[in-house]
């Protein structure tokens, strides 16, 4: 396929060349060859990802049999994703003046349009991956993607890998079914495995054809220094408040990046009460409402807002125009999500982003570091790859039993064509299926579970007109914490809806407490008919909305790269001078942890025997490690009293003060899953985990009839359910998926395997008079990401914190002075 001369002109009337790899992939869309296009932001590959597409469809124009039908199919983690393509497809199909519809579909489409779409879809659909499953389930949807011959799967990097992943590829799988002739073409600036990526992207067996474009320009990334000294620990930067203003006034645009929500809502409190210049500050994150977020959205593209403090809510590829700079405040977690936040600015391949990082307490310091010397060095980091979630295939199951009669030999076939599942065995499938059919053996007798009926010739079809409805209220793999719509009060009005927040946190507030939402305070009034009323108040004392799900695990890949700085103290000059005092004073004190040795310090704290074991592999595998280690201290007669963690370190509290022969058996890698078995069965981590199962796959749902259930109710539904399997049935297939689920989204459990066998007989070993400089964060950190109580109070708890944290090295540093 060559660019024919209209679309030629129209790259010539923009001042643009066409790319290479833009026509890499016109060549791959005419040799029917799926793709995987590795682009970097302002490399034109979402425009390179529809050329083939207008190209087609103007063509068969010309030839005077224009296409009727659905013609391409583009696929988006965001919906304001959506909406930002749509807009951007506007100009090429106007100036053109191709004959080309292009429409969004997401949960924000009305109903009216929504029908009309199933009898007459446009050429070019946007939509996201819940409402194309939602597509698939229809009676309709044979004819409706019978003729599709272009799919786009966008920053398709942030989809593989995860349980929203694997059921993005089983989509996939029933498209391929129903439209065989459909190629698919995946975008993605961000990938450290792209064959990979590509082999998830696979159609016939056949991976996608990997077409790397050319690289653009680095991103040019510093560390905001401050007259501050960077906090021991805390999350909040309020010590490098003033530098980040000051960057907000020497920029015409800025994107500040926080890692939550709650994160989002404190910052721009504390930019606001430092707004000494009037400049215009939003906050945008995903509990906020869709007007608020449209709102925002619109304000930017006009240019009348200065800078908008968010979360990765706005760190895929929605085009912003032109931010100036990118300050991220907290450490990035990983490179990836970094390089993919730091793309927002200068939206230009020739043109270097430019960002700042902003760490929040000294172990950030180093994790901002190193996360600086592999962009540098061009170097990415991954997910590990997982086998493919169960608790969605039930899902699939009756999403195909809605469309049309369905076989279980060949749905058993569409499930292993997708990637994730390429692995399954017959029989798991056998049981996933007896579950989606009538629950299994201890659930067959109840009509509720009974979902679908055998025709003739092992052909099923849904039982029921109810429950296709119910099932299509509650497609996805998102479970999030129950919510409470936010309505804002006002005199004389009947208030206004501006987001969500958590039912667990609206049940802690009194009437009159104060809390920061939407970047104001209000004050709580009471809730009525789900709905948390509150009032817009003078600023005062306030509470911070707490979100689920908002901690982002440490790469492998970055905890690697820290332990590596730790170990060369020559490396330590690109460091603060304050950080790099704590690591000299460290080194006198102890050690300096290192790639090839798990550091284990030993102290006496507060009148008890404390432990610390520097892992530097994330806060998932520290708490894993930590109920490890306490269940086996126990069996020892250790004593263990409590435990605590960072990304960084597990601290564990006990009365026996006898540890170091005890190691060995302490940090075995063996027998890990026997060891914790019986602390999971009596935790309520599974319970928790079969909660998000039994919703995913359909046992209960999260609402009925429009109405969402409470989260006591839900849980009340599967607590019961869960306790009647273990009891009757404990082979039951979802109890299995209960336990792959804990252990993928829980406890990181391969990761601490892993780690352990690494370090298995190699470890350092020091006891101590008094807790180390490296020690002193780990002490007086707080366990939990999330802000609860009042924010004042909140504020002054770490500011005693800190306090206690430089008396601690005060102290250290006076016995190093004597020594």
């Amino acid at each position: 396929m060559t660019l024919p001369l209209p679309f030629k002109g129209w790259f010539e009337s923009k001042g643009w060349q066409i790319r290479e790899h833009q026509l890499a992939l016109l060549e791959a869309f005419s040799q029917r060859q799926s793709a995987l296009l590795v682009a970097p932001t302002g490399a034109g590959k979402t425009l390179a990802g529809f050329l083939p597409a207008l190209i087609d469809l103007w063509d068969q124009d010309q030839q005077g049999s224009p296409f009727s039908g659905l013609h391409t199919l583009y696929l988006s983690p965001l919906k304001a994703l959506t909406h930002d393509i749509e807009r951007n497809l506007e100009q090429p199909v106007r100036d053109l003046r191709l004959p080309v519809q292009v429409e969004t579909r997401t949960g924000d489409t009305p109903s009216h349009k929504r029908q009309r779409q199933k009898r007459k879809p446009p050429h070019v659909l946007l939509t996201t991956p819940e409402s194309l499953m939602l597509m698939l389930s229809y009676v309709e949807a044979p004819g409706l993607f019978g003729k599709l011959r272009w799919i786009i799967v966008d920053e398709a990097h942030s989809l593989v890998n995860t349980k929203r992943g694997d059921f993005t590829a089983l989509a996939l799988a029933r498209l391929r079914y129903l439209a065989p002739q459909a190629r698919t073409v995946g975008l993605s600036a961000t990938t450290a495995q792209p064959e990979r990526l590509a082999a998830w992207l696979e159609d016939e067996g056949r991976p996608a054809q990997v077409i790397r474009a050319a690289t653009g320009a680095a991103p040019v990334v510093q560390i905001l220094r401050t007259g501050n000294q960077i906090p021991y620990s805390g999350f909040m930067a309020r010590y490098a408040i003033a530098e980040i203003y000051g960057r907000l006034l020497a920029a015409r645009s800025t994107l500040v990046f926080v890692n939550t929500r709650a994160q989002a809502e404190w910052l721009f409190q504390m930019l606001w009460e430092h707004n000494r210049e009037g400049l215009a500050i939003a906050v945008y994150h995903g509990s906020l409402s869709r007007e608020q977020r449209r709102m925002t959205e619109s304000l930017v593209a006009d240019g009348k807002v200065r800078a908008v403090v968010t979360t990765s809510a706005l760190e895929l590829g929605i085009d912003w125009g032109d931010v100036d700079q990118v300050i991220q405040v907290g450490a990035p977690k990983g490179v990836s999500r970094l390089l993919q936040r730091l793309g927002r600015s200068n939206h230009r391949l020739d043109e270097a982003s430019q960002a700042w990082l902003v760490p929040t307490n000294r172990f950030e310091a180093l994790e901002c570091t190193v996360a600086l010397e592999a962009i540098a060095e061009r170097e990415l980091d991954d997910r590990a790859e997982e086998p493919g979630a169960y608790d969605i295939i039930p899902q699939f199951i009756i999403n195909c039993a809605c469309s049309e009669a369905v076989t279980e030999a060949a749905l058993f076939e569409q499930v292993r064509s997708a990637w994730p599942y390429r692995n399954l065995t017959w029989p798991r499938f056998q049981t996933l299926f007896a579950f989606a059919r009538d629950g299994g053996y201890a659930l067959s007798h109840y009509e509720r579970f009974q979902r679908l009926e055998c025709l003739a010739q092992d052909t099923y079809r849904v039982t029921s007109r109810r429950v296709a409805q119910r099932h299509r209220q509650n497609i996805g793999t998102i479970v999030e914490a129950a919510r409470l719509k936010v309505k804002r009060l006002s005199k004389g009005k009947r208030g206004k809806v501006v987001g969500e927040v958590e039912e667990g946190f609206a049940q802690q507030l009194t009437r009159g407490d104060t809390f920061l939402f939407a970047g104001e305070v209000l004050a709580f009034e009471g809730i009525r008919d789900l709905f948390l009323e509150a009032r817009p108040v003078p600023y005062g004392e306030a509470k911070i909305p707490s979100y689920a799900g908002g901690q982002m695990p440490l790469s492998t890949f970055l905890a690697e790269r820290v332990r590596g700085l730790l170990a060369k103290p020559a490396r330590h000059r690109s460091l603060p001078v304050e950080v790099q005092e704590w690591l000299q004073l460290q080194q006198e004190v102890s050690l300096l942890p290192d790639p090839d040795h798990l550091l284990v310090e030993h102290f006496p704290w507060r009148d008890q025997a404390m432990t610390l074991i520097y892992t530097f592999e994330g806060r998932r595998v520290n708490q894993t490690l930590g109920f490890l280690l306490t269940r086996r201290m126990e069996s020892l007669g250790l004593q263990p009293l409590s435990f605590s963690v960072t990304d960084y370190a597990l601290s564990i509290a006990a009365r026996c003060t006898t540890f170091e022969r005890h190691l060995p058996s302490l940090l075995a890698p063996e027998d890990i899953a026997e060891d914790l078995e019986d602390w999971l069965e009596e935790s309520p981590m599974l319970k928790r985990s079969f909660r998000r199962v039994a919703m995913v796959s359909g046992l209960t749902e999260k609402q009925i009839g429009g109405q969402r259930k409470t989260l006591k109710q839900v849980t009340f539904s599967t607590d019961l359910i869960y306790d009647v399997l273990r009891e009757h049935e404990p082979d039951h297939v979802l109890l299995a998926a209960t336990r792959q689920d804990a252990e993928r989204e829980l406890l990181d459990w391969q990761r601490l395997c892993d780690y352990l066998r690494n370090v298995q007989n190699r470890w350092s070993y020091r006891r101590l008079e008094k807790p180390s400089p490296l020690s002193v964060p780990v002490l007086v950190d707080v366990r939990v990401e999330a802000v609860r109580g009042a924010g004042m109070d909140a504020m002054l708890e770490a500011l005693s914190r800190e306090d206690e944290a430089e008396s601690l090295m005060a102290n250290l540093r006076a016995g190093v002075t004597e020594a």
